[in-house]
């Protein structure tokens, strides 16, 4: 038996980097996957390889309207949700916060956090008939830190202390609700911010995030699926609360080097 076998996951931001990873991982243990994201083109590449018994909405999940008509759409296709997995976010700027204008802070705290607040409010209902689960993604810099990259870290620490209030509440309807939080993984994200973040002090970037995880390599996005679909499958039937770290042990060897995504 797969391990996620008939399930029906709602994923965010599936189309791309650690989301994408996961998609591909649910589909093989069996899913049903929905992937909301605002990149069609991509969108449309990603399901025609997953196959036509999987569905892809364009979503801003900004928008709340966006998100209560993905959720539906789910709903009228499948007839039932087993999981949310908010995975959508963004990484950009990488600033301080003297240095952060007003409209790239509510951008950031639009996606990486109100997102989730649409998508949980949309398909909680849902959730409650299956017993379901939420998984978000989150990242080691939500629980450490890191310079010049404020409002990030800002919404990274926010999914965290989300993650844990709502197993709480959601606890008594049998909704389990975790998060992953990552260190380094090579994505369009990481890349991007490779490219964006100055530091005289770490000129090769790619050898300076190897070195900042114990494992001593900075992994592609799979590592991540793995414990995603752990974490949604019945063998973490009693985990709830939990901010998983995938991070090669980087938060171990912190003072090594400075910086992680």
């Amino acid at each position: 038996m797969k391990l996620l076998n008939e399930k029906v996951i709602f994923l965010t931001g599936g189309s791309d980097g650690i989301g994408y990873e996961c998609a591909k991982a649910y589909v093989n243990e069996g899913a049903r996957v929905v992937i909301a994201s605002n990149n069609e083109k991509r969108l449309q590449e990603v399901i025609a390889e997953l196959g036509n018994e999987h569905l892809g909405i364009y979503c801003d999940i900004s928008n709340e309207k966006d998100v209560v008509n993905a959720v539906a759409k789910t709903l009228a296709v499948y007839g039932k949700l087993d999981a949310i997995h908010n995975n959508a976010g963004i990484s950009s700027p990488s600033k301080p916060v003297h240095e952060t204008s007003a409209e790239e802070w509510d951008m950031l705290m639009s996606i990486n956090l109100k997102g989730i607040y649409h998508t949980v409010k949309s398909g909680f209902n849902a959730l409650k008939e299956t017993k379901g689960c939420i998984l978000n993604t989150s990242s080691l810099v939500g629980q450490i830190g890191q310079e010049n990259h404020a409002a990030y870290t800002a919404t990274k620490g926010g999914i965290n202390a989300l993650t844990k209030s709502m197993a709480l509440d959601y606890a008594p309807y049998g909704i389990r609700v975790n998060a992953i939080s990552p260190a380094g993984v090579w994505t369009p994200m990481l890349r991007e911010w490779a490219e964006e973040y100055q530091n005289p002090d770490t000129p090769n970037k790619e050898k300076y995030l190897n070195e900042i995880h114990a494992l001593g390599y900075c992994p592609e996005g799979d590592v991540v699926a793995d414990v995603c679909v752990f974490l949604l499958s019945e063998k973490a039937r009693f985990v709830t609360g939990c901010i998983m770290p995938v991070s090669g042990g980087a938060e171990l060897g912190y003072r090594r080097a400075g910086l992680i995504i």
